[in-house]
């Protein structure tokens, strides 16, 4: 018998999981069930510590769950289970885990590029709304000292386009 076979049999007779074996529905689901509630993050390292899986693999499995609903991703690889994950029974998470593990590298990719995009709605969204307080301030301002602020540029007008030119 080889150094390296007798090595992995003690390994495997140990009892204990082996770290990066697969994730259990089951261990999963109910690592889940209990941090409904809880206000703070967890990490896909906190999941594979109570379950016995490897990181690699909870953190494949978040993702997808994030993607079918069941997890809220709060920060970079942080993430809070959706209060409707109270009302979901084994059955159902079980084919939605069998969904998220299916999820190639290509969802996962457009998965990150939905939420950058949103991310950068979130941002201009902001900036247009500080830009049209701006501007009902300085326009209050021009009325409490009586001065017409005019006519608002029309939107014909302010991009150029032909026809604009008043004639």
């Amino acid at each position: 018998m080889s150094l390296k076979r007798s090595h992995g049999s003690t390994r495997a007779a140990s009892g204990g999981p082996e770290p990066g074996t697969k994730i259990g529905r089951q261990d999963l689901f109910d690592s889940l069930k209990k941090l409904v509630n809880r206000e703070q993050p967890f990490t896909a390292v906190d999941i594979a510590l109570s379950t016995g899986a490897g990181e690699a693999q909870v953190s494949k499995s978040l993702l997808g769950l994030t993607a079918e609903g069941y997890l809220e991703k709060v920060d970079v690889g942080q993430y809070r289970v959706a209060s409707a994950f109270e009302e979901v029974t084994i059955a159902e998470f079980t084919k939605a885990f069998g969904r998220a593990s299916k999820m190639d590298s290509t969802r996962q990719r457009d998965l990150a590029e939905i939420t950058r995009l949103k991310q950068n709605n979130d941002i201009m969204r902001a900036k247009l709304l500080g830009a049209i307080a701006d501007r009902d301030h300085y326009l209050n301002l021009l009325r409490e000292h009586q001065i017409d602020p005019g006519q608002p540029p029309s939107a014909s007008a302010a991009s150029g386009a032909p026809g604009s030119n008043g004639a």
